[in-house]
């Protein structure tokens, strides 16, 4: 099976730029454009910054990144914010309307394709925090491929890795609908560090551990004295 996607899509194939609407963009953007009175200074960036394609440079820019976020929902619009990461090449440009991201294995709970299987609608946030100081948006259409067939897809692709954890489980391939600048004004700068990673460890030492204190706060909530309700209704009323 060469791709994964089994839930019938009821929504516009065509993401948020829709023949109906006079320029791009929701109808949202539209309403709060006029009420605020931002809609000539939003039309320039349609019409100067706005793409339904990659261009040569954007095409340049995903090839180097090392690390992107990823925006899903599910189909009733409960929506989930991830991050990926790899070394330079790992987001595959196919074509000018075409990229691709590995899912490495993880933590089991499979949040962004679980949303994508119900809403295939997705936005990538890409930022050069190292030199040019500048991000990228591209939104489109997602769909879960097997490496199998991003194979014959990507030629180019380089040969699997022997590490489990650098292997890829499965790609997902993203029709761009839309891409456009993030500027740069408020990207902060950064200088890269190396370090060690530990590809698809299960080590919670190597994960984090409980570094937000999640699991402390439950074993805590375990082992405390539940109050009756009826004694809880009486501190209320006293």
């Amino acid at each position: 099976m060469k791709v994964l996607n089994f839930v019938a899509r009821g929504r516009s194939r065509r993401g948020r730029r829709r023949d109906d609407l006079p320029r791009p963009g929701s109808q949202g953007e539209h309403i709060l454009q006029e009420r605020y009175g931002t809609r000539e200074r939003a039309g320039q960036f349609y019409d100067h910054q706005f793409s339904d394609q990659l261009t040569p440079r954007m095409m340049e820019f995903i090839g180097r990144m090392e690390m992107a976020f990823i925006a899903t929902s599910d189909a009733g619009g409960e929506c989930d914010c991830s991050f990926r990461a790899g070394t330079p090449g790992f987001l595959r440009v196919l074509d000018e309307r075409t990229i691709a991201y590995p899912e490495f294995r993880g933590n089991g709970v499979m949040a962004s394709l679980g949303n994508i299987l119900e809403n295939p609608h997705i936005g990538i946030f890409m930022a050069d925090f190292t030199h040019d100081l500048i991000g990228l948006h591209v939104n489109g259409e997602a769909e879960i491929v097997t490496p199998a067939y991003m194979q014959e897809l990507d030629r180019d692709l380089p040969e699997q890795a022997t590490n489990p954890g650098r292997r890829p489980v499965q790609w997902v391939l993203v029709r761009v609908t839309e891409a456009y600048i993030h500027c740069s004004k408020h990207i902060p700068k950064l200088i890269p560090q190396s370090r060690v990673r530990h590809w698809g460890t299960d080590n919670p030492r190597y994960k984090g551990g409980d570094y937000f204190g999640a699991v402390a706060q439950k074993l805590a909530g375990l082992g405390a004295d539940p109050v009756p309700a009826a004694a809880a209704a009486a501190r209320e009323a006293g």
